[in-house]
């Protein structure tokens, strides 16, 4: 955990800086790492008093009291053996604090050479005075369409991620390799992965932070100058063929099948893709680990069915994993998929949550370090958000449901809960809103999510030489993909669908409580007679914590504490009460109730001439009224 929290929070850093603030940071961190390693803290010696005596029956007898004095660190020494036992623990804190530093180091040396493109003054002049330029750009991935059209009647807008390859603006040519985004027209809804391509428009910089050093506005259809490669031109066509193939089905399928295999949502109804946002179900249109997880389970259950040896399996379960990335395309989002949802299936499998943490500590870290600019994407952290949400709390709530419920269905309602509750706060700082039935339409739709994976996944590979076996497994998958835009549909179309929430850090916080109180209230409603019997203790504590609130308030003025001044609380009624010029102390008692008081609590507000039980007046009420005086009357 050390190790993966410094990693992240030195990718995430050094997004922001300079190349030279960037040295001095991994300077400071090598710096920090060699004391932990070299320091050695100065132990004192150990003493022994042995003392010898005779008993009185005169045989020799001997004592020994051996007087150990503790160490710096707070660990008793005793053998050799013991010492050395008590520094292991120091040690090892010393040493992953040390390595943690180290990975940090490297991820900071890996953000320095895309810092250093990108604060050239060549890419850092145009970036900032907004220059017209002629790009070349490798695709990174495939299109997008955008939520809003840039005026009505348009085709809409596409955005593409990409890498900057060469620049050239007033007159002058730049080979760089920058990270951007390019916002264009319809024609770069035909832009594939792997292909590089010319393009003309205007640059700016990325007004947030993430892994885009900017924007590029294209002003001309793009021009294909190569094609993609052959690692990533099977997957494309493939994609492509699908998407086809897919165009035959009735309704909503056509164009949600695509998005739920390959992750081709350019058929997609914007009218579904908003409901799918209003319920939280667009990680479904894109392959996520759920996908991958599914894949790799139904791998490994039909490797063991089989009665293949435990490394076999896993060796054929990993072999298709690749496979499967292969198929859809090796983009950054479906590696860092693949990675996670492997490590959320290896938490539900195995049911070790300290190994699977660490398992997902590795493999984030090992991710920051490939590519430090994951550790401002989005999508990124809702992934390792989603895992870790699987890997601490998916496992526990499977155990707090009862035993008679099939395991299945406990992990269907375990993996959701425990993901959308972990993924809450950092949804409300992409969208200051509040999903009602999130989870309901995420548990209704998890029932047709797997046959809809599997299926879609074997209707791919034949499509590239016998098309005519998909046919089947497209349609019958095409009917469990309706199922799920109908979900969609229905969700979003109920009252209150999406509340509004606090923004910023503020909403943030408020999402986290949330979701510790819906943890909360899963486990009372789990363990019912639990939360029965532990209801007197907890009536008793929040006594207790009140009426040590209002013991720590001042005496009001005519009152003294109990057992304070010169008579006791039995005196003070008779002794001075009815002397001219004195003052008559009444004892306050501790505790709610106030025995002074003839029984009533401590809490009630004292009202001048009204019934504490009513501190408004009833106008309606029986009996006679008040009277009230004419006017001008003393």
């Amino acid at each position: 955990m050390p190790a993966v929290v410094s990693v992240w929070a030195t990718a995430a850093t050094c997004g922001l800086l300079e190349p030279g603030a960037i040295a001095l940071l991994c300077g400071a961190q090598a710096g920090a790492a060699a004391l932990l390693l070299l320091y050695r803290p100065r132990r004192t010696s150990q003493r022994r008093t042995c003392r010898r005596g005779d008993d009185n029956h005169g045989r020799s007898s001997q004592r020994r009291t051996c007087l150990r004095r503790h160490d710096d660190d707070g660990h008793r020494f005793g053998t050799p053996g013991s010492r050395a036992r008590g520094q292991l623990p120091h040690l090892s804190f010393r040493a992953t604090l040390a390595l943690g530093l180290v990975l940090s180091c490297a991820a900071g040396g890996h953000a320095a050479a895309a810092s250093v493109q990108r604060h050239s003054g060549d890419v850092a002049g145009a970036f900032s005075g907004e220059a017209a330029v002629l790009a070349e750009l490798d695709i990174a991935e495939d299109p997008r369409r955008l939520a809003v059209p840039d005026r009505p009647g348009s085709a809409g807008r596409w955005a593409v991620p990409a890498t900057l390859r060469m620049l050239v603006f007033d007159g002058r040519r730049a080979e760089v390799r920058v990270p951007l985004v390019v916002i264009g027209g319809s024609g770069w809804q035909q832009a594939r992965a792997g292909q590089r391509i010319r393009a003309t428009g205007k640059l700016k910089s990325a007004e947030s932070a993430g892994p885009e050093a900017g924007i590029l506005s294209a002003s001309s259809a793009p021009t294909v100058l190569r094609e993609a490669t052959g690692w990533a031109r099977g997957p494309a066509k493939l994609a492509r063929d699908f998407s086809a193939a897919s165009a035959g089905l009735a309704g909503d399928a056509a164009g949600l099948l695509p998005g739920m295999i390959t992750g081709d949502t350019a058929a997609l109804d914007p009218q579904l893709a908003a409901a799918m946002r209003t319920v939280g179900m667009t990680h479904l249109t894109a392959v996520s680990g759920a996908n991958c997880s599914l894949v790799l389970g139904a791998l490994v259950l039909a490797a063991r069915s089989l009665r293949f040896p435990r490394p076999a399996a896993a060796a054929a379960a990993v072999t298709g994993l690749l496979l499967f990335v292969l198929m859809v395309g090796p983009d950054a989002s479906v590696l860092r998929a693949a990675v996670m949802g492997a490590v959320g299936l290896a938490s539900l499998a195995f049911g070790r949550a300290g190994r699977s943490l660490s398992l997902l500590c590795v493999a984030t870290a090992a991710l920051l370090l490939v590519d430090p600019a994951l550790a401002t994407d989005v999508g990124f952290v809702l992934s390792v958000v989603a895992t870790l949400g699987i890997v601490v709390a998916g496992r526990s709530i499977m155990d707090w449901l009862p035993a008679t419920m099939p395991r299945s269905l406990a992990a269907g309602l375990a993996v959701p809960l425990s993901a959308q509750l972990f993924c809450g706060p950092v949804i409300v700082l992409l969208q200051p809103q509040f999903s009602s039935y999130a989870l309901p339409a995420n548990l209704a739709a998890a029932v047709l999510v797997p046959p809809i994976t599997l299926l879609g996944t074997a209707a791919v590979p034949p499509l590239a030489g016998a098309p005519a076996l998909a046919a089947l497994p497209i349609a019958v998958a095409g009917i469990f993909a309706g199922g799920v835009a109908a979900i969609a549909r229905y969700f979003a179309g109920l009252p209150a669908a999406a509340l509004p929430w606090p923004e910023g850090a503020f909403g943030a916080a408020t999402m986290a409580a949330f979701s510790v109180l819906s943890l909360a209230a899963v486990w009372l409603a789990c363990h019912t007679a639990a939360a029965i019997a532990a209801l007197p203790w907890m009536h008793r504590r929040t006594v207790r914590l009140l009426g040590w609130l209002l013991d720590r308030q001042p005496a009001p003025p005519g009152r003294t504490p109990s057992g304070s001044g010169s008579g006791s609380g039995s005196g003070t009624g008779s002794g001075s009460a009815g002397r001219p010029g004195s003052t008559r102390s009444v004892a306050v008692r501790t505790g709610l109730v106030d025995g002074a008081r003839r029984g009533r609590l401590r809490v009630c507000k004292f009202t001048f001439r009204r019934n504490p039980q009513w501190l408004l007046p009833r106008p309606n009420a029986p009996g006679p009224r008040p009277r009230t005086p004419p006017p001008g009357a003393m």
